[in-house]
Formats: C-alpha cells, sequence, structure tokens
C-alpha cells in the first residue's frame, strides 16, 4: 500500500490523499488580483488532498514582492471566489494561505510609499526583484503596539474573506522569514516589550494570530506553516530546538486544524514538534540540506514512522498536475522549469502534461 494515496482527516477536512500541495509563489496576479488561468492552475491539481495557495496578502503593507495575490478587499475576494469554484467543481478542496511579509516588502509596492513593517527595525540584507532591476530591501519601521494589533485584524479579516470566497481552510504563514516569523527569531526581534525578549514573548505574535483567526473560522480550518532553522530572508535562529518546542506546546491547546513544517535538514526538530503536537502534522520533507525537491519516498518513510499525517510537494505539484496518478504508477515525473517559476503567462503554469491511458506524458 502506498500510504500517501490513503485518506485522512485534517481538522474538519476529510481528505481523500495525504499528498498536500504546497504554497508556492507564482508572481502573476496582477494588481494583486488573481484570474482565469490561475484558476485553471489551481483546478488542474484538483486531486491533491489538499490545495495550499500562494502566499496571499493582508494588507496593502503586507506585500513583499510584485505580482502577488491580496485577500482584503471585495474585489479580491470575489477573484479567488473563481478559483476556489472552480476547484470544488473537479471534486478538490483548497485552503487560502496568509501570508504577511513584515521586512520582506519595499516602498516601491505601497502606494503610499511607506516603509515596510517589522518587529524591529532590523534591515533583511536581501533584495526585491522588479521589472526595472533589483532593489535593495529598506531598514523596515518597528512596530507600534497599535500596529501589531492593526496586523492580527488584518490577519483575521482575510480570514472572514476567505470564508467568502469559498476556501476549505486558512493557513497562516509563520516560516521563511515573513512577519509571524520576524517575531518567533531573535535575529529579527530585539523587542524588549511582552512580544519580544523570551521566547513565551517572541511566540506572542504567533500565537495571538493563531486566536484571532480560530476565532473567526474556527480551529478546524486553521493551519499554521513554520519552518525551523531555515536561513531564508535573512533569519538566524540561536535557540531553534527551544523556540519550536515551546511554539508547539504553546499552540497545543487550539485543536488546529494542523501545523505544517517545512524542514531544512532539521529532522531532529521535527521530531521535538511532533513529540509536543498531537494534533494532524504536515510535513514538507526535506531531511538532508540544500534545493533538491522533496520526493515520493521522503514522504512515505514519514508517514509509516508516524512523524507526519500528511506530505506536502512543491515542485513535484507544480510540474505534475496529475500528481496520485503519477506515484501510483511510480512515476515518471516531469521536472520543473525554473525560468517559468515566477511571472509570465501559461508556458510553465498550466501547460505541464499529464500521464496517459498507456502511461506516456500528453
Amino acid at each position: 500500500m502506498n500510504e500517501l494515496l490513503t485518506p485522512v482527516t485534517i481538522g474538519e477536512l476529510d481528505l481523500p490523499n495525504r499528498l498536500i500541495m504546497a504554497p508556492m509563489t507564482r508572481s502573476r496576479a496582477r494588481g494583486g488580483l488573481v484570474g482565469e488561468l490561475t484558476a485553471e492552475y489551481y483546478a488542474q491539481r484538483a486531486a491533491a488532498g489538499l490545495i495550499i495557495t500562494e502566499g496571499t496578502q493582508p494588507c496593502m503593507i503586507g506585500q513583499g514582492y510584485i505580482d502577488t495575490p491580496g485577500l482584503h478587499t471585495p474585489e479580491q475576494m470575489a477573484a479567488w471566489r473563481v478559483v476556489t469554484d472552480a476547484v470544488h467543481r473537479r471534486g478538490g478542496r483548497i485552503a487560502v494561505q496568509i501570508m504577511h511579509s513584515g521586512r520582506i516588502g519595499h516602498p516601491c509596492l505601497y502606494p503610499g510609499g511607506e516603509l515596510p513593517l517589522a518587529p524591529s527595525a532590523i534591515c533583511s540584507g536581501e533584495r526585491l526583484y522588479t521589472p526595472e532591476g533589483l532593489l535593495d530591501h529598506p531598514t523596515p519601521r518597528e512596530m507600534t503596539l497599535a500596529d501589531i494589533d492593526q496586523a492580527i485584524e488584518d490577519f483575521a479579516a482575510a480570514a472572514r474573506l476567505a470564508m467568502e470566497a469559498g476556501f476549505d481552510a486558512v493557513e497562516l504563514h509563520g516560516a521563511s522569514g515573513y512577519l509571524i516569523h520576524q517575531f518567533l527569531s531573535d535575529n529579527t526581534n530585539r523587542r524588549t516589550d511582552a512580544y519580544g525578549g523570551s521566547v513565551a514573548g517572541r511566540l506572542r505574535f504567533a500565537v495571538e494570530v493563531v486566536q484571532a483567526v480560530a476565532d473567526v473560522i474556527g480551529p478546524g480550518r486553521t493551519g499554521i506553516r513554520i519552518s525551523p532553522g531555515i536561513s531564508y530572508n535573512g533569519m538566524k535562529e540561536s535557540d531553534t530546538e527551544i523556540l519550536y518546542t515551546e511554539l508547539a506546546r504553546a499552540l497545543a491547546p487550539y485543536d488546529l486544524a494542523y501545523v505544517h513544517v517545512s524542514e531544512n535538514d532539521t529532522r531532529d526538530v521535527t521530531k521535538l514538534i511532533r513529540a509536543e503536537w498531537e494534533g494532524p502534522l504536515v510535513l514538507n520533507p526535506h531531511p538532508w540540506s540544500g534545493e533538491e525537491p522533496a520526493n515520493p519516498a521522503d514522504g512515505i518513510e514519514a508517514l509509516r514512522s508516524g512523524l507526519a499525517d500528511a506530505i506536502s510537494f512543491g515542485r513535484l505539484w507544480l510540474a505534475n498536475p496529475d500528481l496520485p496518478t503519477r506515484i501510483a504508477a511510480g512515476g515518471p515525473y516531469t521536472e520543473a522549469d525554473p525560468r517559468t517559476f515566477y511571472g509570465g503567462d501559461h508556458r510553465g503554469y498550466t501547460d505541464y502534461p499529464v500521464l496517459s491511458v498507456s502511461g506516456e506524458d500528453r
């Protein structure tokens, strides 16, 4: 039996398989609005147990890249409704990932030219890609308590719109160096108030966002993604094992749909989280370091060992819209084209082949 293809219940969702489509930024939402091409892209992948969309900003100041979608206006909600309807017509389930980028932003993205916000005024050292070239991230403005309250409300308001847009669940992006992660890590959070300092202080923002969203849409439709130890976007945690053990303990009372762990040679930390988190755990398995994409064999091993309840894949889903069929057949798998990851048209987006009855690509 291939455990990846067996059903599982995650929160309020009954999934036909344990193959989760990981969130992947594709930068094809002109003006923050998804379109018919995005609806086709996700509908093609409706055989996933659960689709998790690309990161979607809950407010204008939460945007971190060009042409990423939003979910903070009625127009954006209506545009996403076209996507969820297309997925549901094909029998799929879809969650939106709500992503506030925090310091990973730039004034050129915001109508008023504001500085991006962050727990502390510490620059990422990274750059933003634009059609005019690369722009250095500026030093962000340190958030006031009022800014923090507003950000929490923005997450909750986006979750409300997500339900109106027909999404089945919401995933909070607490990973990859974005705002929630910036509060968690001690190299980006130097605050001395109740939202910084100790591990408990650095956890507070994440827990309050989780609580606010769960209060709005229910814990059984709320998940969170985390990436212990990742260095992406200038992150550097000094206390990863303690931090994520305590985070798992802090999340336990909320009975969330799932915790989604993205690994990067951090299997020992995943095991610590699993020991504290008794609810469903979705794993993007990378027990090694480097850019090699996750593969089915590692996913099966994680399920058989009890480390995870479902497995997320990124590039495999990107290039193989019929991934369950390919896994059942033992392959072959189409390789993703990195040249078409971000921006562009249908090429490298909706034109990847599916297997024919004979097992050949078409």
